[in-house]
Order: structure tokens, then C-alpha cells, then sequence
């Protein structure tokens, strides 16, 4: 079957799966309303039609549960694509969004934004962002040499980035004090009180780096074949390899900015989509990104599902690492 047809088939059934996963996601809560409710609740708002909901109803599914989902749909999409394009840029089946210490570069910044006494400009998100972005380029600067950027020093320097930064967010956190919990709580990764807003200005970034990405789906394959092989067969491979990293950490710079340290997410879903849809970037990226979306909205029901809510980042870690460990033992996890 043509990659395009496929491409196609796969995009529109984990299309059709998000939005029934968000609609079941919407109608689970303290208080439950029936998935037909939440449905034309949903299409009213789109047409900008009326509902013949309860007003109570209509505030909760629109005001509270879909911004949220559009923030976990968003964030999962950010992470999973980020984690596709690391694996195959390291060849490595252990690579993550995090890899190049964008995580922990965000950690830090939001972290000092909670324990500094004074306010930052633009909020905790922008204090996040900011400290992933530089993680990202200083680890880029720290593995580049002579316009060259090796792939195993790019790996190296981000591993010791993470350790160095990981060391500044354990230092901040026992010196923290009252903050200590806000601070936890947002390492462990989460979507509570999330907001339209929110939603809507990850999505800004994160829909045109995915496209971004998409366009050079096709240069990533051919780098799987090695550096030299790419460069024979005319990829301009510094040049793609910097804006693959760039794009990639911007995406999971936006994510994590909103939503904490969200694990397991780029690194199991892509292993999955590999196994059922091949290695083709082509088909590869797309369905990993819409996998992700899905995955994270549903394992964010999970988390806000109990007696008392709890970070989604417990839950993919108690989700994805299990299931990572039992691809592990079934000789499931390959290098891309």
C-alpha cells in the first residue's frame, strides 16, 4: 500500500480514537454526564449553536474538562512527536524529548520562579520555557565543535547537563521551604486548573514545529543510514540535524513549560507506533504525535479519576514503564 494511503488510514482511525477518548475523557468526574450530553455540548459550542444541556452541565464540559484535554491532547502530541525525532537523530531506542537536558533546564527555571522571592515577568510557564531553551542551546553549544555537531558528544554533554541542572533543582528544593509542595507538584507533571489560554498558546508552538518536523520526515529516514550515507545521497546533514534538535526542543519546551515532567510519553508511545506502523518517518510521526494526544488524555482521566487526583506523571510512569520493561523482555525495543 502506498505510505500516503496508509499514512492516511492510520491518521483518521488515531483521529477517530482521540476524539472518542476526549469525549469520554469529558464526560468522567464527580459529577457524570452521559457521553451523548458531552458530544452535543461540544457541537453546539463548534456551530456555535444551542445546547438543551443543564447551564451546570455545559460550564463544566466546556470551562473545566476540555481545556484540559485540549491541554493533555496538546502536550502528549508536543511529547510523543519530540520522542520519534530523538530516537531516530541518536538511533537510539532509549532517547526521550529530555534527552538533550530540555526537562531539566525547564525544571530548574520553573522551580527557581516558585522559590525566588520575586515575581517573573509572564508567570511560571515563561520561567520554564525560558530554562529549556537555554538548557537545549547550551548543551548544543557545549557538543559542537568546528560546525560540526557529533551525535555521541551531543548525547554526552546532554547527560551531563541533566546531572549538573538536576543537582541546581535539589538545591533549590531544600532550600525551598513553604514552596516545596508547588514545587513538587509540578515535577511530577500535571494539567490541573489547566485553561483555554494555555491550550491555545502550547498549540501556537506546537503545531507548526510538528509540520516543521513533518517536512523533514523524509531527511530522517536517510540519516538512519548513517551521516556519510546521508551526505552521498545530498542531505545537508549539519544543517538538518541542527533543526531537527531545535524544533524537537522547542516542542518539548512548550510542553513541559505548561504541564511539568511528563515521562515515559516520548519514549514508550513512539516504541509502539514503530512496532505497528514500521520505521517510515513519513508514517511514523504522524500517527506517534495523534498516539500520544490519546495516551496522555487518557491516562490524565486515570489521574483525576480517583478519591483524591493525582499528577499524571505518576500515571504514565506507573503505565509506561511496566509496559517499556515488558517490550524489553519480548525483545520489542530496537534501535530505530
Amino acid at each position: 500500500m502506498h505510505v500516503g494511503v496508509r499514512t492516511g488510514a492510520w491518521v483518521g482511525g488515531l483521529s477517530a480514537t482521540l476524539v472518542a477518548v476526549a469525549l469520554v475523557s469529558s464526560a468522567v468526574g464527580p459529577v457524570t454526564i452521559g457521553v451523548g450530553s458531552v458530544a452535543d455540548i461540544a457541537l453546539a459550542a463548534l456551530l456555535g449553536g444551542t445546547s438543551d444541556a443543564p447551564t451546570t452541565h455545559r460550564t463544566i464540559v466546556l470551562s473545566i474538562r476540555m481545556p484540559r484535554i485540549a491541554l493533555g491532547a496538546v502536550v502528549g502530541f508536543a511529547l510523543a512527536a519530540a520522542g520519534t525525532v530523538m530516537q531516530g537523530f541518536f538511533r537510539n531506542p532509549m532517547a526521550d524529548p529530555s534527552i538533550v537536558g530540555v526537562s531539566a533546564g525547564a525544571a530548574t527555571g520553573a522551580v527557581a520562579a516558585i522559590v525566588a522571592p520575586v515575581s517573573v515577568p509572564f508567570g511560571l510557564p515563561a520561567a520554564a520555557f525560558a530554562g529549556a531553551l537555554l538548557a537545549a542551546f547550551g548543551v548544543y553549544l557545549i557538543a559542537s565543535e568546528g560546525g560540526r555537531t557529533p551525535v555521541e558528544t551531543l548525547l554526552l554533554a546532554g547527560i551531563a547537563v541533566q546531572t549538573f541542572l538536576g543537582a541546581v533543582v535539589s538545591f533549590l528544593l531544600v532550600n525551598a521551604g513553604r514552596d516545596l509542595r508547588e514545587a513538587i507538584y509540578w515535577l511530577m507533571g500535571h494539567l490541573h486548573d489547566s485553561t483555554w489560554t494555555e491550550a491555545t498558546v502550547a498549540a501556537a508552538v506546537v503545531v507548526p514545529g510538528f509540520f516543521a518536523l513533518l517536512a523533514y520526515a523524509r531527511d530522517l529516514n536517510v540519516l538512519l543510514l548513517g551521516e556519510e550515507d546521508a551526505h552521498s545521497l545530498g542531505i545537508e546533514v549539519e544543517r538538518t540535524k541542527r533543526l531537527l534538535l531545535a524544533v524537537s526542543s522547542l516542542l518539548t519546551a512548550a510542553a513541559v513549560a505548561v504541564a511539568g515532567v511528563i515521562g515515559f510519553v516520548g519514549l514508550v508511545v513512539p516504541h509502539v507506533m514503530r512496532l505497528l506502523v514500521g520505521p517510515d518517518h513519513r508514517i511514523l510521526l504522524p500517527t506517534s504525535a495523534l498516539a500520544g494526544a490519546a495516551f496522555l488524555v487518557a491516562t490524565d482521566t486515570i489521574a483525576r479519576s480517583g478519591t483524591a487526583e493525582v499528577p499524571v506523571g505518576i500515571v504514565t510512569a506507573a503505565v509506561g514503564a511496566p509496559f517499556f520493561l515488558y517490550l524489553l523482555r519480548n525483545r520489542e525495543v530496537n534501535a530505530p
